[in-house]
C-alpha cells in the first residue's frame, strides 16, 4: 500500500543509497514546454539528513533539469527496486543548482566530502517535502552488472587535451555549446550562458521538426514568445478601440451641451 511522509524516513536510509540508478522528472512552467525525465547511474547521489536530498549532475548533451530548476525549482527523484521486495519511492522538493567553480559548489563538496569527477557540472540540490511510496508489483527484476565506465573515460581525455594546450576542449566551451539553452529555449548553466556570449560561440540546435525553437515559441519567464505577441495585439486593440469610443463618447457629450452664449 501506498504511504506519505513529510520526511525520509530513516528506515529508508539504507535502502536509498543501496540503489544503482534514479530517475529525475522536471517540467518547466509554460503549457507549451516540454517533460523531461533523466535517469541517473552510478554511486553518485547521497543524503545529507532527513530532508536533503543530491546528486551530482554529470555533463551531458542536454540541460533540462538546471533549466526548469533555474526557472520554478519542481523536482521528483524517482526509486525502484529491481531486486528483493517491490517497491517505488518518490522524493518530491525543490531542487536547487550548485554550478562547478562556484564557492557554493566548492563549499557543499567540502563540507560533505563529495567525490566530484571530470565530467561534473553541477550538483542539485533537493529540499524534500513530501516523500510517497507505492507498492511496484509490476516492475520486473534486474540484475546489476556494472556501473558505465564511457562518460569518466571521455571527460578524462577531454580534461587531459586541455591541459596540454587544446582551449577548445575546455568544459565551459562544453557547456556553451550544449547546456546554455534547453529544448524550450530556458537559460540553462549560467557559466555556458556566459562563456556562450563572451566566446561568440553558437548553440548546439534543439529539437527538429514543427518542435524546434525555430517553428514554435520559445517561452519567456513562463510564457511563450506567441503569448506575449498576441497580448501585444490584444493591447493595441483594445487601446485603439477605448481611444474610438471615447473620441465618440466625448463628441456625444458635446453635442448634448447647452451653447455657450
Amino acid at each position: 500500500m501506498g504511504a506519505y511522509y513529510e520526511v525520509i524516513p530513516k528506515s529508508l536510509f539504507k535502502w536509498i543509497l543501496e540503489q544503482k540508478m534514479f530517475w529525475v522528472a522536471t517540467a518547466p512552467l509554460s503549457a507549451a514546454g516540454h517533460v523531461n525525465v533523466s535517469p541517473k547511474g552510478g554511486a553518485c547521489f547521497g543524503l545529507i539528513d532527513e530532508k536533503t536530498f543530491y546528486y551530482m549532475d554529470m555533463t551531458g548533451s542536454g540541460n533540462e533539469t538546471i533549466s526548469h530548476l533555474y526557472e520554478n525549482g519542481r523536482v521528483t527523484i524517482l526509486f525502484n527496486a529491481f531486486e528483493g521486495p517491490p517497491r517505488i519511492l518518490r522524493l518530491f522538493g525543490r531542487g536547487r543548482v550548485l554550478e562547478r567553480g562556484t564557492a557554493e559548489y566548492a563549499d557543499f563538496v567540502k563540507k560533505n566530502t563529495v567525490g566530484t569527477h571530470s565530467g561534473t557540472r553541477t550538483i542539485i540540490l533537493v529540499d524534500v517535502h513530501q516523500v510517497g511510496t507505492s507498492c511496484g508489483f509490476s516492475v520486473p527484476f534486474y540484475d546489476f552488472k556494472a556501473f558505465r565506465p564511457v562518460l569518466d573515460e571521455y571527460f578524462e581525455k577531454k580534461e587531459k587535451r586541455y591541459l596540454n594546450g587544446k582551449e577548445e576542449e575546455s568544459m565551459p566551451r562544453y557547456w556553451a555549446l550544449k547546456n546554455a539553452w534547453s529544448v524550450d529555449g530556458l537559460p540553462g548553466m549560467k557559466v555556458g550562458q556566459e562563456t556562450m556570449r563572451k566566446e561568440g560561440i553558437v548553440p548546439l540546435k534543439k529539437m527538429v521538426g514543427n518542435s524546434s525553437l525555430e517553428n514554435s515559441r520559445r517561452p519567456v519567464n513562463g510564457f511563450s514568445v506567441a503569448h506575449l505577441v498576441l497580448a501585444i495585439v490584444l493591447s493595441a486593440l483594445l487601446s485603439a478601440f477605448l481611444t474610438l469610443h471615447g473620441a465618440d463618447v466625448a463628441l456625444n457629450i458635446k453635442q448634448r451641451l447647452p451653447a455657450r452664449q
